[in-house]
């Protein structure tokens, strides 16, 4: 019984297969050294180029995570299909857990995804004053999922990353120089001259306006001073004064305030909007 079972032809099947299962298992041995230094010199390479890039470092640790696991992930399914098992059960489980997890999570990772482009891209960065999604304020913190920001009066506003990256945006903090546009209003038979005299003679006096057109900033002019329109209850002028950044807020006030004092102590009217009412008797 033994003998018909254990046939010769039984003993040189099972000699080839475990032949030719050493020579798979040697070859996937070799396959899997020649893979693990493979993957070391790429994770090194990801690495260098994450620091030449200089990388955030909470996305600098998740992205060379990534590639390591995706690179092992990699190396073990090649080195299944040369055992001669079966791979495609295999690449469909995870094809199909991704997608399960990518529909689950599908607001998460669109986060995720706006943090990784802002981070690896730049558009701002911490200390920017940026305006976006409703809200203006300096970016304190940049994280994978959110961004957040704090106002002028002290709130902390959290924004997601996923509308923060494709939406529209606001980085008052990417040029060196701003300009500060305001309009004023004076009564209709006001001497024109007189009033940008008196505005230009402020503006010359504050230190932090600048003078004269700045060679590396093309845009950067001296101050202008022009009538823009012709309102309900007076003449409209407006006032372009550049600054540095940074100085924005301050020159922003001063001019609102002492063109007020000033020019009100000289005797020009601030108008205010009014109503006409003709009564017609019958």
């Amino acid at each position: 019984m033994m003998e018909k079972i254990f046939s010769p032809e039984t003993y040189s099947v099972l000699g080839q297969w475990a032949l030719g299962f050493c020579k798979n298992l040697l070859v996937a041995a070799l396959v899997f050294f020649i893979g693990r230094m493979l993957i070391k010199w790429i994770k090194k390479l990801v690495t260098k180029m994450l620091e030449r890039t200089k990388t955030d470092p909470s996305l600098y640790s998740f992205l060379t995570s990534i590639v390591n696991v995706v690179l092992w992930l990699t190396l073990i399914i090649i080195i299944i299909s040369i055992l001669g098992i079966e791979t495609s059960s295999f690449i469909a489980l995870f094809a199909s857990a991704g997608m399960a997890i990518g529909m689950a999570l599908s607001g998460t990772l669109q986060n995720f995804a706006g943090g990784v482009m802002i981070l690896l891209f730049k558009p701002f960065k911490v200390g920017d004053y940026i305006e976006a999604q409703g809200y203006a304020g300096t970016v304190k913190e940049i994280q994978i999922f959110n961004t957040i920001i704090r106002t002028n009066d002290a709130q902390t506003i959290i924004i997601p990353n996923g509308g923060l990256s494709t939406g529209s945006m606001k980085n008052y903090s990417t040029e060196p120089y701003r300009r500060v546009d305001l309009d004023f209003q004076f009564a209709y038979g006001t001497d024109l001259e007189q009033v940008k005299a008196a505005i230009s003679e402020i503006q010359q006096r504050n230190t932090l306006i600048v003078k004269e057109p700045v060679k590396d900033s093309p845009a950067v002019a001296a101050p202008w001073i022009g009538l823009t329109k012709l309102g309900e209850s007076g003449v409209v002028v407006n006032t372009r004064s550049w600054c540095k950044s940074a100085d924005y807020w301050t020159v922003y006030f001063y001019m609102n305030e002492t063109v007020y004092q000033e020019l009100k102590s000289k005797g020009f009217m601030f108008p205010f909007n009014r109503m006409d009412v003709n009564i017609l008797k019958s």
